[in-house]
C-alpha cells in the first residue's frame, strides 16, 4: 500500500558520509531502492543539524542549511527520473501520476532563520514546506522539551511571528520536539492545522517528545496529525522497537484524537538499535500487522497515505 512518511534524517547522513554515500543507494535506512521497494508515495526529508556543532565548527545555522539544501538539490537532480521535489498537493498527484517518488523539503531546527523571516521567505522560495521549530536546544523561536526542563515556556516573540508568517506562505509547522508550552502557543495562534511529525502518545510511553492526550485532542480538533516515530524509547520500555509497540500508540492515538489525526514519522536515520522494521523498504511489514491487528482497510489508508495528502492539500495547497 502506498505510504507516507513525514520525517526522516536521511540528508544529514549523506552529507556526512565519508565514502561518499548518496540517496540512489546507501547502507543508511533510506535510499530510493528502499523507497521504491516500500511503496512510499512521499517522503520528508529533514535539513536537520546540531546547533552545538555547527557552533564548534564555526559554521552559522543558515550557511550549514543552504549547504545542506544544495546537496539535497544535488541528489534530486541526479535521481531525477525516479524522485522529484514536490511542494503541494498538485505535484504530489504528479509525480505519482509520472511513477515518481515526491520528495518535500523540511528543516529540523528553527535557529536555521538566524531571527529572521526574509530568511524564512527564501527557505520557502528554495522549496522548504515544513519546519520542525526547535530541537533539543532553546533558540530565538522558543524552548525544546528535552526531560521537560523548559516544559512550560511558550514560544519567543519571533517564534509567534514565525507562526504566523508560516500560515501565510502556506508552510507546515512542526511541533514536534517543542516544548508544552511552545505547543499550546502554537494551537493558540496557527489559523491553520498543525502537525507533529515524527512524536507519540506519552499515556502510551510517557516521554517528553511524545505527546498528552490534551495535546492530541487539541491537534486533532486543529486538522492537525502526528506521525508514529519508530524510535524504541519513544514506543515502550522494551531496549527494542517493535511493531506491536507501535500499534499500541496507533490503537491509543485514534481512540483520543480520531482516525484522521494520525500518519507515519518514522525519523529512520534519526534512531538507531534494534529494530523490528530496519528500515523504509520493510515498511509493509507494518501494514500487514495492521492487517492482522483488526484495522480495517479505510483506516489504513487513512493512516499510510490520506490523511497526509489531506494535510498535504489542505496547509501547503
Amino acid at each position: 500500500m502506498k505510504t507516507i512518511d513525514f520525517h526522516c534524517d536521511t540528508m544529514l547522513r549523506i552529507m556526512e558520509s565519508s565514502e561518499g554515500a548518496g540517496l540512489k543507494e546507501n547502507d543508511f535506512q533510506v535510499d530510493i531502492g528502499k523507497l521504491q521497494r516500500g511503496q512510499i508515495l512521499a517522503q520528508f526529508f529533514a535539513l536537520f543539524f546540531e546547533l552545538d556543532v555547527i557552533q564548534d565548527k564555526k559554521k552559522s545555522p543558515f550557511d550549514h542549511t543552504m549547504e545542506m539544501l544544495e546537496g539535497f538539490e544535488g541528489e534530486l537532480k541526479k535521481n531525477s527520473e525516479v524522485i522529484a521535489l514536490a511542494k503541494g498537493i498538485e505535484d504530489l498527484e504528479r509525480n505519482e501520476k509520472a511513477e515518481k517518488i515526491s520528495a518535500f523539503l523540511t528543516i529540523e531546527e528553527g535557529e536555521a532563520m538566524e531571527g529572521s523571516l526574509d530568511k524564512l521567505q527564501h527557505f520557502y522560495q528554495k522549496g522548504v514546506r515544513l519546519i520542525t521549530l526547535t530541537w533539543n536546544h532553546e533558540n530565538q523561536i522558543g524552548f525544546p522539551n528535552i526531560r521537560y526542563k523548559s516544559r512550560d515556556r511558550g514560544l519567543k516573540p519571533f517564534g509567534k511571528e514565525v507562526v504566523e508568517a508560516m500560515n501565510h506562505l502556506g508552510m507546515l509547522i512542526d511541533v514536534s520536539h517543542l516544548s508544552d508550552g511552545g505547543f499550546w502557543d502554537v494551537a493558540k495562534i496557527s489559523k491553520e492545522p498543525f502537525i507533529a511529525s515524527h512524536s507519540n502518545a506519552r499515556s502510551v510511553k510517557v516521554h517528553p517528545r511524545n505527546l498528552s492526550d490534551e495535546m492530541l485532542k487539541a491537534l486533532g480538533n486543529a486538522g492537525g496529525v502526528t506521525g508514529i516515530n519508530f524510535a524504541h524509547y519513544f514506543l515502550s520500555d522494551d531496549s527494542i522497537s517493535k511493531i506491536e509497540a507501535m500499534l499500541k500508540h496507533m490503537r491509543h492515538i485514534i481512540n483520543v484524537a480520531g482516525i484522521e489525526a494520525l500518519v507515519l514519522g518514522t525519523d529512520f536515520d534519526g534512531i538507531s538499535g534494534n529494530l523490528e522494521i530496519e528500515n523504509i523498504g520493510e515498511i509493509q511489514r507494518l501494514i500487514t500487522a495492521m492487517e492482522k491487528e483488526g484495522f480495517t482497510t479505510k483506516e489504513i489508508e487513512h493512516i499510510t497515505h490520506k490523511n497526509g495528502s489531506r494535510i498535504i492539500g489542505e496547509v501547503l495547497g
